[in-house]
């Protein structure tokens, strides 16, 4: 199946999950007084859909790619809208320059992930808007050049090899 995916992403893009980012993060510090490993637990899940969202973004194409593809440029277009009419900014691109593809074992891992999401979020009453959002915030920042996107580039290959380990393909 050669389903295309693109893969740039635009400062709206970034400006989108930045923005997602510090909503929850904000949300999170300001109900905890005390921030500690317990209060943390209550992030976590955002932040492992954020790190689910970079590897979705970073897998070679498919379905899930193209999903991926479309949250980015769905994001990135409304950032760009914000950041043009909004404050009479622009939204150049900012693509990493050289993106790091998952290996087969990295993919076992997305989809493995994206099975272990499906049993939360059917599992849970209601909308999860804090998983919904880490997710599309991954996908928006998985790409990006500088510091939004040093966790892509530094998870892609911490779970390529883990899967790949683990799948026997080492």
């Amino acid at each position: 199946m050669n389903i295309p995916v693109h893969n740039i992403v635009s400062l709206g893009g970034v400006t989108v999950g930045l923005s997602l980012f510090g909503w929850q993060f904000a949300r999170w510090w300001a109900s905890h007084k005390k921030k500690n490993l317990k209060a943390f637990r209550h992030l976590a899940p955002f932040l492992l859909c954020l790190a689910y969202g970079m590897l979705l973004i970073l897998s070679a194409g498919g379905v899930l790619g193209l999903l991926a593809d479309w949250s980015l440029w769905g994001a990135s277009e409304i950032g760009d809208a914000v950041l043009v009419w909004g404050v009479g900014g622009t939204a150049p691109t900012v693509t990493r320059s050289s993106n790091i593809a998952l290996t087969p074992g990295g993919h076992a891992v997305v989809v493995i992930g994206t099975v272990v999401l499906v049993a939360i979020w059917t599992r849970t009453r209601g909308w999860r808007w804090d998983l919904f959002s880490g997710v599309v915030a991954g996908v928006t920042l998985g790409l990006a050049s500088g510091i939004a996107g040093a966790a892509g580039w530094v998870l892609s290959p911490v779970v390529s090899a883990l899967g790949d380990a683990v799948g026997g393909l080492l």
